[in-house]
């Protein structure tokens, strides 16, 4: 049975990662082209709008998904009974934020928004009726098949994306992306899915479920205003243009951390939950996610912040070289938080929704402080404010789940010091190589930077025979022999 589910584990997370990673460099190549084609502005009353939207999906949800992951037996009535619940709640918020669009439009004097509000919020509708069968495939851990759909979602937006924005579509070229993403998804998972809308409604189901989900739903609502908030009052405070730069910085550094997240968030919560009664098993496992995700993420995020001038040079000119310091800054943000998402996995498998709370308390009383003091400074300060706030949310996350997992923080070191050593060598041999060959052509320069950074990882990895190496190497001979 632990062989079993270690092989499935395996699997999803490699189908995972697989389809995370052409996703990411699809939508990488997407971003480059419509980049190129539109505007910052563009992109800034879009992250204005996505704000909203998103915040609204976390509301849509409720939490339930998790909890019907976490619950050991939930019945056709628990899944009927969230369908409906989550339908109702997303057309109540469509109605409310397509009536208060106006009054957004005069906040930040921009029209358009009053045009695109009632287009771009039927995401949440559409999202939906994605949302329970998207949590049977987790449940049944039909990754592979998940991946599939995933990316044929991000092959369709992407070319509508890119035509729409070759037709002169401007900022409508964005919210075509989102919509007919959001849509292919929901098509294929009723196509795929193994739900029916079988079963019955029942207010004693909601009831049953919504302490533990409502507690999930507080904690999530919190964590995106806290970590996506500051993007409202650039676009007051400062212009359309600097959110423009300030967005695509963000969305750049999220493309590898929101796979990575996903990939591993979406295997490991399942694969932690069936468990959860073996407490030896149940450490061991999240100390070998921690290092796993450490030696993927690490090098990544610290390679892109050496390669950043020549990389955006390169892919999107000279027009948008005021994102790289942005980039730069947030990147470093992206090596805590999937550990940090990692930890809150295990508090959410292991505890009842009450430390979560009061964890959560604690963090946003600090970044409280944070933001008050970074907003007015500059926007660059607001970007160091998202890199210290990510901090303090790895350590308090990180801290709290070594209560349930029965681990240190010595042993937590111990794992995570090596592939930060190794990764600080990465970026000093990088940057080294950059000074001795700036007479290159920009194309030739980023590609050596790229090469040097990769071996110096590889071969310092396997040097100094760190233990990830030997992870790594496990999984893909277990699955190449499946």
């Amino acid at each position: 049975m632990a062989e079993q589910l270690r092989d499935k584990v395996a699997s999803g997370v490699a189908w995972s990662v697989a389809e995370k990673v052409g996703s990411m460099l699809l939508q990488m190549v997407v971003s480059i082209v419509v980049a190129r084609l539109l505007m910052p502005q563009d992109f800034g009353v879009l992250a204005i709008l996505t704000f909203f939207t998103a915040l609204s999906v976390v509301v849509v949800d409720s939490g339930f998904s998790q909890t019907l992951i976490r619950k050991s037996n939930p019945t056709a009535d628990d899944y009927k009974s969230v369908f409906i619940f989550n339908v109702v709640v997303s057309v109540v918020l469509y109605a409310i934020l397509v009536a208060t669009s106006p009054l957004i439009a005069r906040y930040y004097n921009l029209p358009i928004i009053t045009k695109i509000a009632p287009i771009l919020m039927l995401l949440l509708p559409l999202g939906a009726l994605c949302v329970i069968q998207n949590t049977l495939f987790a449940r049944q851990f039909r990754f592979a098949e998940l991946s599939r759909i995933n990316f044929a979602c991000s092959v369709v937006a992407g070319t509508v994306a890119i035509t729409m924005a070759l037709f002169g579509c401007g900022v409508w070229s964005l919210v075509g992306q989102r919509l007919s993403q959001m849509a292919t998804k929901a098509l294929l998972l009723w196509w795929r899915g193994s739900w029916k809308y079988e079963g019955k409604f029942s207010r004693n189901a909601i009831k049953s479920m919504s302490s533990f989900s409502f507690r999930l739903m507080g904690t999530d609502i919190i964590s995106y205003l806290y970590n996506n908030i500051s993007q409202l009052f650039i676009g007051k405070m400062y212009s359309a243009d600097t959110l423009g730069y300030f967005n695509q910085a963000q969305k750049l550094k999220d493309l590898p951390v929101t796979s990575a997240v996903q990939s591993f968030q979406s295997v490991t919560y399942p694969a932690l939950s069936n468990i959860k009664d073996n407490p030896e098993k149940f450490a061991d496992s999240y100390r070998r996610v921690i290092m796993i995700t450490a030696a993927v993420m690490f090098p990544v995020m610290i390679g892109m912040i050496a390669v950043a001038d020549d990389m955006f040079m390169l892919l999107l000119g000279q027009r948008w070289m005021p994102t790289v310091p942005y980039f730069k800054i947030l990147s470093l943000s992206g090596i805590f938080y999937p550990l940090s998402m990692i930890a809150y996995n295990v508090l959410k498998v292991s505890g009842d929704g009450k430390i979560i709370i009061r964890l959560e308390i604690v963090k946003k009383g600090i970044m409280t402080i944070i933001l008050a003091l970074a907003i007015p400074h500059s926007t660059k300060a607001i970007a160091w404010g998202l890199v210290a706030m990510g901090v303090v949310e790895f350590v308090l996350n990180t801290v709290a789940s070594l209560r349930f997992a029965h681990l240190t923080i010595w042993k937590i070191v111990r794992t995570l010091l090596p592939i930060t050593l190794l990764s600080a060598a990465m970026y000093a041999a990088v940057a080294f190589t950059a000074h001795y060959i700036a007479d290159l052509s920009v194309g030739l320069r980023f590609i050596v930077e790229v090469a040097v950074g990769v071996i110096v990882y590889i071969v310092g990895a396997i040097v100094f025979r760190l233990s990830f190496v030997k992870d790594v190497l496990e999984t893909l001979h277990r699955l190449i022999r499946r």
